[in-house]
């Protein structure tokens, strides 16, 4: 091993050392989210047209006038997109927790990043 290659593995060592949990956390998302062939959250931008995965992080039914909703927050370490389905108030699998990959075209809500009735697959359970 080489100085150069000692010295950064030192360097990771000393980052997994000093982390919080919360960044370890996000840390591995992202690398799970890569190796799943997902963009990473942090670089959707309005109109295009991505695949990403993560974690789901909450799932909230919101009763609507006219429209019924289900949201969920997938987080994969670098940032949350927000799925939204039209007209369903539950869908098997899509709870807290659950790791899924869900393509769509990416759209802004009060400055987030949403994406409606999108395509998933859900992991299975770890």
């Amino acid at each position: 091993m080489t100085t150069d290659e000692s010295r950064v593995s030192l360097r990771r060592l000393l980052q997994r050392l000093t982390a919080s949990e919360a960044e370890i956390e996000a840390q591995e998302l992202q690398r799970e989210s890569a190796e799943s062939g997902g963009m990473p959250a942090r670089q959707c931008m309005r109109g295009q047209v991505v695949s990403v995965a993560g974690r789901l992080r909450t799932v909230v039914y919101t009763p609507r006038t006219n429209l019924p909703t289900l949201e969920a927050d997938l987080y994969d370490g670098s940032d949350v997109v927000t799925l939204v389905w039209l007209g369903r108030r539950h869908i098997a699998g899509i709870e807290p927790g659950r790791h899924l990959t869900a393509r769509g075209r990416v759209a802004l809500r009060d400055d987030r990043k949403v994406i409606y009735n999108p395509y998933y697959e859900l992991e299975s359970p770890k």
